[in-house]
């Protein structure tokens, strides 16, 4: 994923959906905004179901010409022809997953709050970055990627980086100038209408200053 001008959508599924509903919700999502990628986030272990999933997801993705990642699986990744893996171990599987699935895939790294991990991702190879969640939560351990680690990150280091994790209108606003990717998922898809709410946060980008 290249580095763009003004931050673009990096979409997550929920960890669990219905495949048939879903991929015509995901559908509609991207036909009503741009997205830069699509990654598939599965909280099933049934390698059949996540395939099934993956497959369906692949064929509305490409048909886009939009990337499809997987959450860490790479023999999947390879096996289905998807174009990379998001790797939630911060840098410890980089390097593997960047020689099992060759240089032209997509690998990429979430690194929490770490700016060591952020870098040492990107010395083994990740294509990308990413770091959350940016506001407050119970989940995890309660560490924050504030802005001042985005605009380190943005000034200091050529790999692109991605905002994700509680992510609002007013904090895409201020993250806009110092990422290049906002990873959005819950954020519309726990609400009744997911293209309206992303055309809203889409929206705020534009917005920023």
């Amino acid at each position: 994923m290249d580095s763009p001008d003004k931050p673009q959508i990096y979409l997550s599924t929920p960890p669990a959906f219905e495949v048939l509903a879903f991929s015509e919700t995901l559908a509609r999502v991207m036909d009503s905004t741009e997205i830069a990628c699509v990654r598939l986030t599965q909280s099933s272990r049934d390698e059949d179901r996540v395939a099934r999933a993956a497959d369906s997801l692949r064929e509305i993705t490409h048909a886009r010409d939009v990337a499809l990642v997987i959450d860490d699986h790479v023999v999947l990744a390879e096996r289905l022809g998807l174009d990379g893996v998001h790797l939630t171990d911060a840098a410890r599987s980089v390097r593997a997953a960047r020689k099992a699935l060759g240089p032209d895939a997509i690998v990429g790294s979430f690194c929490g709050a770490s700016r060591h991990d952020g870098l040492t991702a990107g010395e083994a190879g990740a294509d990308y970055v990413s770091f959350g969640p940016v506001r407050a939560t119970a989940l995890g351990d309660g560490s924050i990627a504030g802005r001042d680690l985005f605009q380190w990150w943005s000034e200091m280091i050529e790999v692109p980086v991605v905002a994700e994790g509680g992510l609002t209108a007013e904090l895409l606003r201020g993250l806009a100038p110092v990422t290049d990717f906002f990873g959005i998922g819950d954020e519309i898809w726990s609400t009744d209408d997911p293209a309206a709410a992303l055309a809203t946060l889409y929206q705020a980008i534009d917005q920023a200053g």
